[in-house]
């Protein structure tokens, strides 16, 4: 699970957000919009650095108060100001267990900070010539498919980055659940309902990833790659790779972490490469130190220009609006391409993003480009508030001098429900008296699924145990009641704790015809039927 659309930081820094806004027909076209010249600026607030360097002075007592408030193991920070790193530290421990603290180099799980990463991987392409923003997909991936002819041909890559691809929220997330690698599930996205074309921002992390196997075909190369040699390695972040095995084989690394006892336990479950561009990025507070100022440089790296300000001043552009606003008074979010694009109360742009996994990390970073200020902090445990209350508090102290609010408390509420089991069984009490289950082999067999693929129910010492995906996990399952079993899944999407009905129709007398799997239901797809 990597944090929607909005990714609170932006929502609760600048401003309300509620339902996006819907049309009933599709753009003909969307170009993107030409850059004009900006007006003189009047700054009503003004922000002397000393006030910003007064601001990075609490930012060691700061991020001590946060991790013990949080009790999560580590977390590491980086501020850049005026084209260089100014702030690196690292606090609390890689793993629970072990004496080895957090540094600047210690190499997180970038969650879905990769979306902005990777947007910068485009840029670099864009500046090349070798795609444009509003190329369409279609131009190198004849494959890829919505399900829809018109849509296929018209689809950009600007559209999969902006979110406005009809895709429904975070879709494919499920498939990645049960083991399905990056071309299957891209191959099975035309399977899901659509929603409106170019009308509404819904999440994705399968459709950026479609976006970026485009971009990569383009270049010739795999993302990963291309990642490498066009942005890692010229930015000089050598502690950054987009392959899982990169990240696991790093010395110091931060292992990712879940609660369990009393504190936190070592999870390290999370493989993110099959959404590699969208949330499977590693790196360190000293890299994305120099990331974040290349960014606010417009493209420029220690004097050498790595992109164009045309390829990138897109991305960081409003592209979509995220939502409505919920008062007349209130700022509508935006998104760019990867990033959150937003105004603050100053009336300062802030560039933003937030990462999650419910399996071990959370990260965030902010940019303000009038200010030439960003900072981003990494952290190895589920979302609890900590990274975004340490970037929202430090962009209150750097502006105004003083907090706004007690920033975690307003976020750790926000966040708890991304880390918590789901199912709507969760608590409940097995029934006291429940419907005798019919025989084992009334359900025992393989039932097929045009989008999950097949699944299988088996007998095994006394118990059935339901496999799914290509690499057969097995889940075994427990009677509930009649014909209604659970199942008790642990993935990014379905954290420890989480429950799933199993439920089989059966023909009286006779083996059952079909069985809704809940946790595979969200898009009411959830139904394999035996073959007949």
């Amino acid at each position: 699970m990597l944090l929607g659309g909005a990714l609170l930081l932006a929502s609760l820094m600048a401003g309300p957000l509620s339902a996006a806004a819907q049309t009933t027909q599709p753009l003909p076209e969307l170009a993107l919009p030409k850059p004009m010249p900006a007006p003189p600026m009047t700054v009503l607030l003004p922000v002397p650095d000393a006030r910003i360097t007064a601001a990075i002075s609490t930012l060691d007592d700061l991020s001590q108060d946060i991790l013990k408030r949080t009790g999560i193991p580590g977390l590491a920070v980086a501020v850049v100001h005026n084209g260089r790193t100014v702030y690196a530290r690292g606090f609390g421990k890689r793993a629970v267990g072990s004496p080895e603290g957090v540094d600047p180099e210690t190499v997180f799980l970038l969650a879905s900070l990769s979306k902005p990463v990777g947007a910068t991987v485009v840029a670099t392409q864009v500046t090349a010539g070798r795609v444009k923003w509003d190329s369409p997909i279609h131009d190198f991936l004849a494959a890829f498919s919505l399900g829809d002819p018109w849509i296929n041909e018209h689809i950009t890559i600007a559209d999969l980055y902006a979110h406005r691809s009809g895709l429904p929220d975070h879709a494919g997330d499920d498939l990645e659940d049960i083991g399905f690698d990056r071309s299957e599930i891209l191959k099975r996205l035309a399977l899901l309902p659509q929603g409106p074309f170019r009308a509404q921002y819904t999440y994705t992390n399968f459709g950026i990833t479609a976006a970026a196997q485009a971009v990569a075909t383009a270049a010739g190369k795999d993302w990963a790659r291309l990642s490498e040699t066009a942005l890692y390695a010229p930015l000089g972040m050598g502690a950054t790779s987009s392959t899982h095995a990169d990240y696991m084989a790093r010395d110091n690394r931060a292992a990712s972490h879940v609660p369990g006892g009393d504190g936190y336990v070592i999870s390290d479950k999370r493989q993110p490469d099959a959404q590699s561009p969208a949330g499977g990025v590693s790196s360190n507070a000293h890299d994305m130190g120099r990331w974040m100022a290349m960014v606010l440089g417009g493209g420029m790296a220690d004097g050498t220009r790595l992109i164009s300000e045309e390829a990138l001043l897109p991305a960081t552009s409003p592209q979509m609006i995220r939502g409505a606003p919920m008062a007349v008074s209130a700022r509508a979010g935006a998104y760019g391409f990867g990033f959150n694009v937003d105004t603050r109360w100053s009336g300062r742009v802030m560039l933003s993003h937030s990462g999650a996994f419910a399996l071990g990390a959370s990260t965030s970073v902010a940019m303000l480009p009038e200010l030439d200020l960003g900072i981003v902090v990494l952290t190895n445990a589920p979302p609890t508030g900590a990274a975004e209350a340490i970037t929202a508090s430090f962009l209150d102290r750097a502006e105004l001098g003083r907090d706004t609010r007690d920033w975690l408390a307003a976020y750790a509420p926000i966040m708890a429900p991304l880390s918590a089991p789901v199912g709507q069984l969760v608590g409940a009490k097995p029934p006291a008296d429940p419907a005798q289950a019919a025989p084992a082999q009334t359900y025992v067999g393989t039932y097929d699924n045009p989008y999950f693929g097949p699944a299988s129910i088996s007998e095994t010492n006394g118990s059935l145990v339901l496999t799914l995906g290509p690499d057969h996990r097995a889940l075994p399952m427990r009677h509930w009641d009649g014909d209604t079993f659970v199942v008790y899944p642990v993935t990014e999407n379905q954290p420890a704790g989480s429950v799933s009905r199993v439920t089989f129709r059966a023909a009286s007398p006779g083996p059952a015809t079909e069985m809704q799997i809940e946790h595979l239901n969200e898009e009411h797809l959830g139904i394999f039927r035996r073959p007949d």
